[in-house]
């Protein structure tokens, strides 16, 4: 009886051990994750997931091992109920647990789920013990069968995104004709002088000058002027005559207009 009583102080302990260790591993790990994220990287992330889990194999290799008992076998009875603050509980439990009463015992002591859960887990297995043999074998089938098909397409995915990846992507610019635009727009590389010949300059025969436009141009104000309001009509046949005409020259209904103008119509 001693015996077995010391193994499973050593087992306690052992375990004990286990656990605290993956305790404080977990928790350096939360406070990187809550402190230093901006400055967290991924090799450091895998680091500490790979230390996580060397420690639980190391914790269920301590759990499996032959020497140590089986602790679902053990019988975990409360000595001591008290409503009042326990100093040692405080310590050992990190402070999480203040008082060992009546209220806390059913949950740290509790080797069934909660009623509620227990309710909801009954409940699951009556649905399913009303689903047929047949029925359940087609569910079982179209689920496999919507498994595959999604496999299937994320797979496909990743070919394609694998093989496009490596493809080259397609050329849709010339990128002479690109830089040829850029220097034309830019500095005017390869623009000529060129003009068509109807927009020659005044100094060309054939083509009216500037001096026949400020020419015509004082005619019609004088006309404008010097006739009454009622002489408006005199004035445009004057401007259709011009246009009329010949270019170059000022034409001659300009000047009869000009001087009829002159004349008042009631002066007769």
């Amino acid at each position: 009886m001693q015996r077995e009583e010391k193994q499973l102080e050593a087992s306690l302990d052992a375990l004990l051990s286990q656990v605290a260790d993956l305790k404080n591993s977990l928790g350096s790990f939360i406070y990187k994750l809550e402190n230093e994220y901006d400055r967290l990287t991924w090799p450091s992330v895998l680091d500490s997931f790979a230390l996580l889990s060397g420690q639980l194999n190391t914790l269920n290799k301590v759990l499996k091992h032959e020497k140590t008992p089986l602790f679902r076998n053990q019988v975990i009875i409360p000595l001591v109920l008290s409503p009042d603050r326990d100093e040692d509980l405080m310590r050992q439990t990190e402070g999480r647990v203040p008082v060992f009463s009546h209220e806390v015992v059913p949950d740290h002591l509790r080797t069934k789920p909660d009623p509620e859960v227990e309710e909801q887990e009954k409940q699951l297995t009556t649905d399913a013990a009303r689903v047929g043999a047949d029925a359940a074998q087609k569910q079982i089938q179209s689920l496999n069968k919507m498994c595959s098909n999604l496999l299937e397409k994320i797979s496909k995915e990743e070919r394609e995104s694998e093989s496009g990846g490596l493809r080259p992507n397609k050329q849709t610019f010339n990128p002479t004709d690109t830089n040829a635009l850029v220097a034309a727009v830019a500095f005017g590389k390869g623009l000529s002088n060129w003009r068509p010949s109807g927009s020659s300059g005044p100094g060309q025969p054939g083509q009216p000058g500037a001096g026949t436009v400020l020419a015509g141009a004082s005619g019609l104000q004088q006309v404008q002027m010097a006739g009454a309001p009622g002489q408006q009509q005199p004035l445009l046949s004057g401007v259709q005559m011009a246009q009329a005409g010949q270019t170059g020259k000022m034409p001659s209904g300009i000047k009869t207009n000009i001087k009829s103008a002159s004349m008042h119509p009631y002066q007769r």
